[in-house]
């Protein structure tokens, strides 16, 4: 089985295709990387199958396919990085983390096992197929259990490279891998990394995680602020956020996610604890659902996280 590229419709009757760049790049770098580390090996739950059926011929004891069985996925992962393997699990964001949630907390963090997750289809990206397939609460859900990594790409090149550096490790590490993105990439690790710089008199700062980052540079134009870049929210660069809010005019915080709104706000609260500030977060709101699919464009315009709607709230809360 395979989740396809998703399908869009542009007024004629044949959809097209939009290609799924971060997806690709993780799974070509993992299918590069068996060839090299003997301990690494993949667990797949059907989805993706298609695309490493070259990577399974040449390695066919380290690509294992448990069929739709999320939990044992997990739970072989387990079995394996306790055998002394690099277990890389990956199917799309629902299944990866909330179906297997007790595997992720026993399996994995309990036993304190590592492992590479790599999903697809956080929050909206595959709306179309309805609530089974969305994952807005992904990262607030993984943010209960001590000692994940969390990346969150905005450009295939920063998905390559962020998978190539969680490959090697021991620890538990989750690719939160998007089908819409930047245009460009940016410097990937775990530090915020300043885009845009505000004056010393500047209103504050905004934190964009991943794809977030263009159109929060759009919306934030003409307005007196630094805007800083991660793709590791978690750990949160405390140090760094302190850093860049001590340099502002004002130390006040708007955060941008793409995934459930206000996932860092009790990280930014713990780096600016020792100052007066303000923080808002802008992300997949908690108190409502919506219930017609639509497609990522539609939720994005729903929830405010287009460039119209951020620079609203920008404005709204940096311009009182």
């Amino acid at each position: 089985m395979s989740i396809a590229p998703t399908a869009r419709r542009t007024g004629g009757d044949r959809p097209t295709v939009t290609p799924q760049p971060m997806r690709e790049a993780f799974l070509e770098t993992v299918a590069d990387a068996l060839d090299t580390d003997p301990r690494l090996m993949v667990v797949l739950a059907d989805i993706s199958s298609d695309r490493l059926q070259a990577a399974a011929a040449r390695h066919p004891g380290r690509v294992v396919n448990v069929g739709i069985r999320e939990q044992l996925q997990i739970g072989v992962a387990g079995g394996a990085a306790l055998a002394g393997m690099r277990p890389v699990a990956h199917t799309i964001s629902p299944f990866l983390v909330e179906r297997p949630f007790e595997q992720l907390k026993l399996d994995l963090g309990h036993q304190n096992a590592g492992a590479v997750l790599g999903g697809v289809g956080g929050s909206y990206d595959y709306a179309a197929a309805g609530r089974t397939h969305m994952a807005p609460g992904d990262v607030a859900l993984l943010d209960t259990l001590p000692g994940w990594t969390v990346h969150v790409p905005g450009h295939a090149d920063e998905a390559a490279e962020l998978t190539r550096a969680a490959l090697p490790g021991d620890d538990r590490v989750y690719l939160r891998l998007g089908t819409h993105g930047n245009a460009a990439a940016r410097p990937a690790g775990p530090h915020l990394v300043p885009i845009r710089t505000g004056s010393a008199r500047s209103a504050g700062v905004v934190v964009a995680v991943g794809p977030m980052l263009d159109r929060v540079l759009a919306a934030t134009e003409g307005l007196d602020v630094t805007v800083a870049y991660t793709t590791t929210p978690r750990p949160f660069d405390r140090a760094g956020l302190h850093r860049l809010a001590a340099a502002a005019g004002h130390p006040d915080v708007l955060v941008v996610e793409p995934y459930l709104a206000g996932t860092s706000a009790h990280e930014v609260a713990a780096a600016l604890e020792d100052r007066r500030h303000r923080q808002r977060s802008i992300g997949v709101p908690r108190g409502a659902e919506l219930r017609r699919y639509g497609t990522p464009a539609d939720h994005d315009r729903a929830h405010g996280l287009d460039a119209e709607g951020i620079a609203g709230t920008a404005r709204d809360f940096f311009l009182p």
